[in-house]
């Protein structure tokens, strides 16, 4: 029986990658919905564009019974609540993209998904003060909406992913420094740990939660079980890239004061607890250093297509 799959988002990066992913199996038909500024242009797929803040946009979707929508960019209880009351047809699963920078401040470690979720905006993140508590009161605003519309819900909260498309400058951050043969800068305190997710294993456990009822009506962490450092993500660079990587530390009070954008965090841990998940799918996590490998030769190939324009 054919599955109707609609992806709110799809375009770019994670989207993208579930798209890529989703389009090998069989028996579905893929509709993403988006603006339409980064077409993805696969047969298998049917790209309706509209903007999901406009009403009329969302009233020109298909009417048909969804089987699994997901949800890769809904970001306040607005966006979620356009989509259940306007989308025509009934849904029957909703999967959210959310984000592990809902949860607030801890001692306790890793954050699992009953750690203390964030109250109130956070003014340390400048621009993205309000994004972890518009993320957590629209996954509020989904459970309950789709409870009154008998809608089951799976909410999926990934660590920082990484991956080929990645807009976020994170490893093209130490890509870039490695291939001009630069020193890379690194807090003297090795102590602040932070997990990752490969951009490929998060679109294979969207997969793995579609239809499953086990997931259902339920919120999990989406992480690899490793822990790195600094020195240790580094480590683990020079075995992805085949390079020497020269380092330099610094104190964490010198980083900030040289505004040295490094993209992970320089004095507390950020690490989760993927185990609720994994004890539902079983599921085997792409090593670091393989992710890396696979990130950096996508990273080479477009330079060298981007010099060849």
């Amino acid at each position: 029986m054919v599955k109707n799959i609609l992806i709110i988002g799809g375009s770019y990066f994670a989207g993208r990658s579930f798209v890529e992913h989703l389009r090998k199996e069989k028996d579905v038909k893929i509709f993403t919905f988006n603006r339409g500024n980064i077409p993805l242009k696969m047969k298998e797929v049917t790209e309706l564009h509209g903007d999901r803040t406009d009403i009329d946009s969302i009233k020109k979707i298909p009417l048909m019974d969804w089987d699994v929508l997901i949800d890769f960019c809904a970001y306040t209880p607005d966006d979620i609540k356009k989509v259940i009351q306007f989308v025509p047809g009934k849904i029957k699963q909703y999967i959210f993209i959310s984000t592990t920078s809902v949860y607030d401040h801890s001692s306790i470690l890793p954050f699992d998904e009953n750690t203390k979720t964030v109250s109130t905006p956070q003014p340390e993140l400048g621009e993205y003060a309000e994004y972890g508590l518009d993320k957590i009161n629209a996954e509020k605003y989904l459970e309950k909406a789709c409870s009154e519309k008998s809608i089951s819900w799976t909410i999926l909260r990934p660590a920082s992913i990484y991956g080929k498309f990645n807009y976020a400058p994170r490893e093209e951050y130490f890509f870039d420094l490695i291939e001009k043969n630069e020193t890379i800068i690194i807090p003297e305190n090795d102590l602040a740990l932070f997990t990752f997710i490969f951009v490929e294993d998060f679109a294979k456990i969207i997969l793995h939660c579609m239809e499953n009822q086990q997931v259902y009506n339920q919120i999990f962490n989406v992480v690899s079980p490793e822990y790195f450092s600094y020195k240790k993500y580094i480590e683990t660079l020079e075995i992805a890239t085949g390079k020497n990587i020269q380092t330099r530390q610094k104190s964490v009070a010198n980083i900030i004061e040289e505004r040295i954008p490094l993209p992970f965090p320089i004095d507390e841990h950020q690490i989760y607890s993927g185990y609720k998940l994994d004890r539902v799918l079983d599921f085997s996590y792409t090593p670091l250093s393989a992710g890396l490998k696979k990130t950096y030769a996508f990273y080479k190939f477009l330079k060298k297509m981007n010099r060849g324009q």
